[in-house]
């Protein structure tokens, strides 16, 4: 007679435990009460152990005194990097010489009618428009500068990325080499790229173009890659089909049908390039970005702002006129055949070229002085006020100054000190646990190994400060961001008044936001977090929109349909089934914090972004490096803890 057994453990298993976080939770617990009583009776102190920790400053000095000691004599550097800086500076300076010979009159025509050919007449006035407000400004020249730097940077960055992402999407092999790499070059704040390339090629131009190369490079290898390996199949397997060989599959097929991701990697190589030339000038690249460098140092609102607003148009401009290019949208020849668009080109050229003569021969090159305009004075006039009526002169409520100073004495101690209290073991089981409730055993090892390798590095507690700081500035933008997304998501006019705001603020470089943060809160750890929540909130603003309003329609109307108020449609079902979106929210919004949090450094936020900015102006490897380092580490760790294992899945990460 056949029998069936039941399985004891799924007769005697509470309901409960039978849900995987459940079960997770339950084995942590567990775990939690045999480790803590060990860690604590072994390591009762709590600080990290010396014993585990590895100085660098020794091994790191003595590469920095040599590459120093070498760099003007040693043939690696005579015959390697020094033929690689002359090619920068005399493309840099080529570009430079072609743009004051066309001219502000040229220039502007010529941003012009690329911008209409590409997106449109409304375009191209406002390109126009843009280059115009630079020469107002009284910021042509260092306009130029910034073009001229960027032109060529993104040139080898597109280049560079191009063949990066050409191999990742035709090797299985090289998309899993590559992948950790560009993961890292992506997570490594701006600043840290500068240090190892002015130490290589000095201060000046040559290092900062190198510096943009490699942090602008990343985004186009990574959409390239993705480009390539998204193809229609079908279409790959006709073309193969007729006898192409593998390079006319990738010439005719591949690349053709690439082409969407391939200019959304040029737009996203642009943002990135022009965001990293304006932090490259504290290493001698000139341009606008010094200007608001040294606005800032002497804390010249005005000034800075003067510099800032030229950066802002250039960046909306871009951004505009690629991401029109890979939309396909506002092209003014749409519809037409081949000749009558290449003709179209050739007239706008010609009509460029025309202007830039009548320039020339004018005797008009230089943006004529008189037509000037110097908002310094009143910008800073207007700070003035503001600091006599906002920072700190408000009845009541107290001014920015107060707010700045309760932020920092009511959330930002208690959480550094909260945090750095804790045993250096309790955090790594915490880390553990939040990463492995979200993801797998694989996500919380690599988030322990981050994380504990910062220990190792020795910047255990300035890490810790570095880390309240996020997470103050995420607590606040999930805030601000979760509730701004839901009153866009459940309102098309606000959601329409809203996207030029957002649009504005995700385009500025990251450098520009310190500008106004400056001006209402002064310099401190809550200025810096200030400024990591405004550029931050933009993209989850936006997230959050997008996975609200994706949410399944049906789902909608049976709710409504059974009575449920707006209130409890959003509770309890769209938030729910936009958990993904808002899951994905939370790790942008956390990354976007850590990397202006870093640049934070320059007006007090203190930390790993002060040691980095310190390595930096006092040319000291170790500090910069490790305190570089450390910033990946606390990176990857923040991105494995909110990132859940369906969107790694999706990135193959």
């Amino acid at each position: 007679m056949a029998t069936v057994t039941a399985p004891a453990a799924r007769v005697f298993l509470p309901g409960i435990l039978r849900h995987r976080a459940a079960a997770k939770l339950a084995l942590l617990a567990l775990a939690a009460a045999v480790l803590v009583p060990l860690a604590d009776a072994r390591w009762s102190s709590g600080s990290w152990p010396a014993a585990l920790t590895v100085d660098l400053t020794q091994p790191l000095g003595r590469v920095s005194d040599w590459i120093i000691d070498n760099r003007d004599s040693h043939p690696l550097f005579l015959y390697g990097f020094g033929y690689v800086s002359n090619a920068v500076v005399l493309s840099v300076r080529a570009v430079y010489l072609v743009l004051l010979a066309a001219g502000w009159a040229g220039v502007t025509a010529v941003a012009g009618l690329v911008a209409w050919r590409v997106a449109g007449v409304r375009l191209g006035l406002g390109a126009a428009a843009a280059f115009v407000a630079c020469g107002l400004l009284g910021m042509w020249i260092p306009t130029m500068q910034t073009l001229a730097l960027m032109v060529v940077a993104v040139l080898v960055s597109v280049a560079v990325g191009a063949v990066l992402g050409l191999a990742a999407g035709l090797s299985d092999r090289m998309d899993r080499v590559l992948r950790p790499v560009l993961d890292t070059m992506q997570v490594l704040p701006a600043f840290a790229y500068l240090l190892p390339v002015v130490l290589v090629f000095g201060i000046g131009v040559p290092a900062a173009v190198l510096a943009t190369v490699v942090y602008a490079a990343p985004p186009m290898a990574r959409l390239t890659s993705l480009g390539l390996r998204g193809a229609d199949k079908e279409v790959l397997e006709a073309v193969e089909s007729l006898g192409a060989t593998s390079r006319q599959r990738l010439l005719t097929a591949r690349i053709p049908l690439a082409r969407k991701e391939l200019l959304l990697g040029l737009n996203q190589t642009i943002m990135m390039a022009l965001s990293m030339a304006v932090i490259a000038s504290v290493i001698g690249a000139g341009g606008l970005g010094d200007r608001v460098y040294q606005a800032l140092a002497s804390v010249d609102v005005g000034a800075a702002l003067a510099a800032g607003i030229p950066i802002v148009l250039l960046a909306v401009v871009l951004d505009r006129v690629t991401g029109a290019a890979g939309d396909g949208e506002g092209d003014p020849a749409g519809g037409r055949t081949g000749l009558s668009r290449r003709a179209g080109w050739a007239y706008a050229l010609a009509t460029a070229v025309a202007v830039a003569l009548v320039g020339r021969f004018a005797g008009r090159l230089d943006w004529p002085g008189s037509w000037t305009l110097n908002i310094a004075e009143p910008v800073n006039r207007a700070v003035d006020w503001m600091t006599d009526h906002l920072y700190s002169g408000v009845p009541v409520i107290g001014g920015t100054a107060d707010w700045a100073g309760h932020f920092t004495t009511w959330v930002l101690d208690p959480l550094r000190d909260g945090l750095q209290a804790l045993p250096w073991w309790s955090v790594l089981l915490i880390v553990a646990a939040l990463a492995w409730v979200i993801g797998t055993w694989r996500t919380a090892l690599t988030a322990v190994l981050a994380m504990a390798a910062i220990g190792v590095l020795g910047v255990w507690r300035p890490s810790l400060d570095t880390l309240s700081q996020v997470l103050a500035a995420v607590a606040v933008t999930l805030v601000l961001g979760f509730a701004t997304g839901v009153a866009a998501a459940r309102s098309d006019r606000f959601e329409r008044l809203l996207r030029p705001v957002l649009d504005v603020f995700q385009t500025m470089p990251q450098f520009v936001y310190l500008i106004p943060v400056v001006a209402l809160f002064g310099v401190g750890r809550a200025p810096a977090v200030a400024a990591a929540v405004v550029y931050a909130l933009p993209a989850v603003v936006r997230i959050t929109t997008q996975g609200l309003r994706q949410v399944d329609p049906a789902a909608l109307e049976s709710a409504r349909s059974l009575g449920a108020s707006s209130g409890q449609q959003i509770r309890q079902v769209q938030l729910p089934l936009a958990r993904p979106a808002l899951l994905l929210a939370l790790n942008q919004g956390v990354v976007l914090v850590l990397a202006v949090v870093i640049i934070g450094g320059l007006v007090g936020g203190g930390a790993l972004g002060y040691d980095v900015v310190f390595g930096l102006a006092q040319g000291d490897l170790a500090t910069g490096l490790v305190a570089g380092a450390a910033i990946v580490c606390l990176g990857l760790m923040l991105d494995r803890v909110t990132q859940p294992t369906e969107r790694r899945a999706e990135k193959g990460a």
